[in-house]
């Protein structure tokens, strides 16, 4: 069995190609398993959670996902989330591979949200703007340049410091990008909103939310996060990667515990989406909402598109040795 660490991650996954191949996932969902995720508090004091994530594909893939989320963590400078992926034969349960699972869970994040964009975003995207400096949101470009050409990403974040970090390392890979520094502003005249973050109060707000802008929220996962206001989410086209989204993102369980929001508010799924019964964006002043917590589907799909490439990808002489 192989460990299969960030660094090789990242040198062998093509961004793209893992858009294609989750959206070739979502378009037939049924060959895939995906039971519930399991959630654990950890630790009160911490606001510490641990997620258990399993799934598989008859005959091919068998994977589970286990995640730590530390939000404390950016407090001493490191990442509020650690995982880890076991990747095992589902013909014979053999297990196959470790991958670094918080790499894993920034790019099929990424990708999962430009699918999402792919049918929900406006077809020209002048300005992009980045809320959050943090892995997900590095990722959030190269997964987007398959779908849109963007001619400017802007990042905004909680500290100046993080978004001109993250805004060197964009306009090193080759993207026009530069820092947001009023994000009120930033936000209106942004054509599509990116926020991965662990906020617990809204950072967009519908009133700043320019008419035919698509608002992506990747980051806040659990009840007691928020990443946008109670206005903007029931005003919008409201689409989500799964439906268990209406149970675990505070951005959706506080309008619906409110009464303002119904389920039946949710206009699709990225399943909806890719397997065609709903076409995705309709007008070209609609704005439109895309809210996800992730699945496992995503980590299964990516684990076993790393694993490919990473059998395919020539052997340096250490390795051949």
């Amino acid at each position: 069995m192989e460990f299969v660490d960030a660094h090789t991650i990242r040198q062998v996954l093509d961004p793209s190609a893992l858009v294609a191949a989750l959206r070739e996932a979502f378009a037939a969902p049924d060959t895939a398993v995906v039971p519930e995720r399991a959630h654990h508090r950890i630790d009160d004091a911490l606001d510490a959670t641990l997620l258990v994530m399993p799934a598989w594909q008859r005959g091919a893939w068998l994977g589970v996902k286990v995640v730590g989320h530390f939000p404390q963590n950016r407090a001493q400078g490191l990442p509020g989330l650690y995982g880890s992926y076991l990747l095992s034969s589902a013909r014979t349960g053999q297990p196959v591979a470790v991958l670094d699972g918080t790499e894993l869970t920034r790019w099929r994040t990424a990708a999962a949200s430009a699918l999402a964009a792919d049918y929900l975003a406006p077809a020209e995207v002048r300005e992009h703007l980045l809320i959050g400096a943090g892995n997900v949101a590095s990722a959030i470009p190269s997964c987007y340049a398959g779908v849109r050409d963007v001619g400017l990403t802007r990042v905004w974040s909680r500290t100046l410091e993080g978004a001109q970090t993250l805004v060197e390392q964009l306009r090193g890979a080759g993207f026009a990008a530069e820092v947001a520094p009023d994000l009120r502003a930033a936000v209106r005249t942004a054509d599509v909103i990116t926020a991965a973050t662990s906020a617990t109060s809204p950072l967009v707000l519908a009133s700043d939310v320019r008419p035919g802008a698509h608002v992506d929220l990747i980051g806040a996962f659990t009840p007691a996060m928020v990443e946008a206001d109670e206005a903007l989410v029931t005003s919008a086209s409201l689409f989500v990667d799964v439906r268990e989204a209406l149970h675990e993102a505070g951005d959706l369980t506080g309008p619906l515990r409110g009464g303002i929001l119904q389920e039946s508010d949710v206009v699709a799924t990225l399943a909806d989406l890719a397997g065609g019964a709903h076409p995705g964006r309709r007008r070209e002043d609609e704005v439109t909402v895309f809210k996800s917590v992730g699945t496992a589907l995503e980590d299964l799909v990516a684990a076993g598109l790393v694993w490919d490439a990473r059998a395919a990808a020539p052997k340096s002489d250490d390795e051949a040795t």
